[in-house]
C-alpha cells in the first residue's frame, strides 16, 4: 500500500511540474518595462548573432527556418509572435532566469551582451521601434562606488553596503541587483540569490552553514552588482571566517598523477619500468636473433 501511495505521489508531482513548465511564463511588471541603456547598432546586431549562435541556435534553431528542437515547452523559433511579442524587458528577464529546460544566462552572458542578443532577435521585426532607457535611474552614481562588507556571525549573513560618492556628495546605490560567489579551486559557487539593495544601499545575503573554508575556516568571496550597464564593474573581495575549517592538502603533497617523479604513484612508476625493462628486453632479443642468424649464416659459407 505504501508503495502505491509512494508512486502516486511521484506521479501528481510530475504531472503537477509539467503543468508549471507548460505554463504561461509571466514576467514582473517591473523587469518586463526595462529597456536597453543604449541604442542598438549594426555591430550589436552582429555580436547578438554571434552569441546567439553559440547559445542559442541549439534549441531554437535557425531564425524563420522553424527548425527548434522538440522540446516542452517548445523552444520557438524567434522571429514568430510567440517571442516577439514580448517586450525588451520580458525577453532579458526569460534570458536572464531561464525556465524548465531554458538554462539562466544570468552568469553566462554580461547585461550588454544580453541586450545584444535582443537586438538580433529584434533585427527580425520590420515593425520593431527601440525604445531606449535614455534617463539613467537617480540611485545609479557616475562616480565612485564603495562597497563594505559585514559579516552578521548570529544570523549567519553576510551584509554589504553600497555607497555612490560623486562632486562631494554621498548617496546609498538604491535598487541595485547583487549577486555574491564564493571562490573555489574551479570557478565560483553562487551564494543564495541576485538580491537588490533596499533604500540604505545595504543588501543582505543567507550563508550556508556547511561551505567548507581554509584550516581556519576563511572563505574567499566575491560580491558585485549586477547592473554593470549602470553602474559599471562593481565587485568587491573579501575573506570571512564563516565556513567549515577543512585541510586541502597542496596538489603536490601527496602521490599523484600531475606529481614530481619521487611522489608519483606507485603503479605508475612500476607501470612504467616495467614498460621500460619489456623495451629493451624486446630490443635485446631481436639483437641476439640478429647474432645468431649471422652465426648460422658464417658457418654455413664455411662448411
Amino acid at each position: 500500500m505504501k508503495i502505491i501511495i509512494t508512486i502516486s505521489i511521484i506521479i501528481l508531482g510530475f504531472f503537477y511540474t509539467q503543468a508549471q513548465t507548460e505554463g504561461e511564463w509571466i514576467v514582473p511588471e517591473e523587469e518586463a518595462a526595462l529597456l536597453s541603456p543604449f541604442e542598438f547598432t549594426a555591430d550589436d546586431v552582429k555580436a547578438g548573432e554571434e552569441l546567439y549562435l553559440l547559445n542559442c541556435k541549439s534549441c531554437h534553431g535557425d531564425p524563420g527556418k522553424g527548425n527548434y528542437i522538440a522540446l516542452q515547452p517548445p523552444p520557438g523559433d524567434i522571429t514568430t509572435d510567440k517571442i516577439q511579442h514580448n517586450s525588451d524587458g520580458a525577453i532579458y528577464h526569460k534570458l536572464k532566469t531561464g525556465r524548465g529546460p531554458m538554462p539562466a544566462f544570468e552568469n553566462v552572458l554580461t547585461p550588454n551582451q544580453k541586450w545584444q542578443v535582443i537586438a538580433y532577435i529584434r533585427s527580425f521585426n520590420d515593425d520593431y521601434v527601440q525604445k531606449v532607457a535614455v534617463e539613467i535611474p537617480e540611485t545609479a552614481f557616475g562616480g565612485k562606488i564603495d562597497v563594505l562588507v559585514n559579516y552578521m556571525k548570529d544570523e549567519n549573513k553576510l551584509q554589504a553596503s553600497f555607497i555612490g560618492h560623486k562632486d562631494d556628495e554621498t548617496q546609498p546605490i538604491v535598487g541595485a541587483e547583487v549577486h555574491a560567489f564564493a571562490k573555489r579551486k574551479f570557478g565560483k559557487l553562487t551564494l543564495d540569490q541576485v538580491r537588490k539593495t533596499d533604500d540604505k544601499g545595504l543588501v543582505a545575503f543567507n550563508l550556508p552553514d556547511d561551505l567548507p573554508g581554509d584550516s581556519s575556516g576563511y572563505v574567499q568571496l566575491s560580491l558585485g552588482l549586477v547592473n554593470m550597464e549602470l553602474y559599471g564593474e562593481i565587485n568587491k573581495d573579501k575573506s570571512l571566517a564563516f565556513g567549515v575549517p577543512t585541510y586541502l592538502p597542496p596538489l603536490n603533497e601527496e602521490r599523484a598523477m600531475w606529481n614530481v617523479r619521487m611522489k608519483a604513484p606507485i603503479w605508475l612508476l612500476i607501470t612504467y619500468h616495467g614498460a621500460l625493462l619489456t623495451v629493451f628486453g624486446i630490443i635485446f632479443y631481436i639483437l641476439l636473433q640478429l647474432r645468431n642468424i649471422y652465426l648460422e649464416g658464417k658457418k654455413n659459407e664455411e662448411d
